[in-house]
């Protein structure tokens, strides 16, 4: 968890580090969450999934916040592993790209979708919801670009202040390694994400010290054109492997 900077009058922090990786036993969803504070708001761009809810309400608490204190949530898309949480904050505006809800309450076969179904009926029909088309200014200063293939209407938030950007892509950019490659996995749609990941990486390439947040991987911020991973990745699995309870295993992933 690390402080990014200030942008637009906005200062970011990463309260959950995104992961990448997935799970030979189903879905991983180690989703990143970032915090932002300024112009009298307290925003979340993304909320992680039923796993992130102690450590997201600890990183809230470690900065003197509670999760009534949050007043606007921004969804870059309906999976489960970024929009779940949303119900942890009662006082906040949940903000969804209005064509990304209406896939979502309509995608189909079910057995096949990553969407939170109950959770966005909820949200749907809950006075919490704020819809915006892609493009529109969410706040000052944040704008909304949609950035299809993981999902159809995918949206990232880009945050301009003269040379200063950053760049909330979630799973339109998961990770490094798809950034570097131009291509996704875990995608609905694999030509209209390679398109995505390059339109991403050329709004990274325009400006020196951009910083890009993936959904699924640390922060990375342009140095002379390289992606420099901001921030040491913490993740790992604790196992009770024996027959005695109080002997336990640790797997650190790197």
């Amino acid at each position: 968890m690390s402080a990014l900077g200030v942008y637009a009058g906005y200062e970011a922090d990463l309260l959950i580090q995104g992961f990448p990786g997935k799970s030979a036993n189903g879905g991983l969803g180690w989703s990143a969450v970032v915090l932002l504070r300024g112009h009298g708001r307290v925003i979340l761009v993304d909320t992680g999934s039923f796993s992130a809810r102690k450590p997201l309400q600890a990183a809230l608490k470690q900065r003197g916040l509670t999760r009534h204190d949050v007043t606007d949530v921004l969804l870059t898309h309906s999976h489960y592993d970024h929009m779940m949480n949303w119900t942890l904050f009662p006082q906040a505006r949940i903000h969804l790209a209005r064509a990304e809800l209406d896939w979502a309450l309509n995608d189909d076969p079910i057995e096949n979708s990553l969407c939170a179904e109950l959770y966005v009926r909820e949200l749907a029909r809950s006075p919490q919801l704020v819809t915006f088309d892609a493009g529109d200014e969410v706040f000052p200063a944040i704008i909304s670009r949609e950035m299809p293939g993981h999902t159809p209407h995918h949206v990232i938030f880009l945050i301009d202040e003269a040379n200063q950007r950053l760049i909330l892509a979630a799973d339109a950019v998961k990770n490094r390694a798809e950034f570097l490659a131009e291509r996704a996995v875990s995608t609905l749609d694999e030509e209209a994400s390679a398109q995505s990941i390059r339109a991403v990486a050329a709004l990274w390439k325009e400006r020196q010290g951009t910083v890009l947040i993936c959904g699924h991987d640390l922060p990375m911020v342009n140095e002379g054109g390289a992606p420099r991973l901001v921030g040491e990745r913490r993740a790992s699995i604790t196992a009770w492997l024996d027959a005695d309870l109080g002997k336990v295993s640790e797997f650190t992933l790197r």
